[in-house]
């Protein structure tokens, strides 16, 4: 089993890349998609983040309000802080099982936005950061996501620096590119993993 970290600032192409590399046959774990199914109703995450910020962060459904919970998390980094060590701990448990699922020869991508934050990065026989410039970043949140330019630096603000992401790399994917060059860029770098 090949263990490959995938991460880059929010904006960056990262679930682009990620996609590709299911196409050719990777096992994605995608930390997103986690971190949506460990707060789903009747989680113990779920308990635990209600307890710790209340109820103005649940909807009407007693389901995880997303936009109230960011509205508190990135305006106070204590605040992040604290629902960080409500759901990672959850979030690596649910990785760890999903890895421990996979072939033993197969290519495992932990698709990661915080794979550096986190210290995963230094678990992983190959890190791939998916990069482009800050302001890039920020004009695709604005206009792909909707997001306020405010909101979207907030964002930028709340995750490792761009240069902390490129030093924990031992593959950099420039992403200001067209989304063909990325794709050979991919391309690649699956030819490269699969003969390691």
């Amino acid at each position: 089993m090949l263990r490959v970290g995938l991460t880059g600032g929010i904006g960056s192409g990262k679930s682009t890349v990620s996609a590709r590399l299911a196409e050719h046959g990777a096992v994605v774990i995608d930390y997103d998609l986690l971190a949506r199914e460990v707060v789903e109703p009747g989680m113990p995450a779920l308990r635990l983040i209600r307890e710790r910020f209340g109820d103005d962060v649940l909807d009407a459904e007693g389901a995880l309000d997303r936009p109230a919970l960011g509205a508190v998390v990135f305006a106070d980094e204590q605040a992040r802080r604290d629902l960080e060590g409500i759901t990672h701990p959850a979030i690596r448990d649910l990785a760890a099982s999903r890895e421990a699922g996979a072939p033993q020869d197969a290519v495992v991508v932990h698709d990661h936005p915080l794979l550096v934050e986190m210290g995963m990065a230094q678990t992983c026989q190959v890190v791939v950061v998916v990069d482009v410039p800050e302001d890039v970043q920020v004009s695709r949140l604005v206009s792909d996501r909707g997001m306020s330019e405010d909101d979207a630096r907030a964002r930028l603000a709340a995750q490792s620096s761009r240069e902390d992401r490129v030093a924990a790399a031992d593959v950099v994917l420039d992403n200001r590119g067209t989304p063909e060059q990325l794709e050979h860029a991919v391309d690649a770098l699956w030819a490269d993993l699969t003969t390691r």
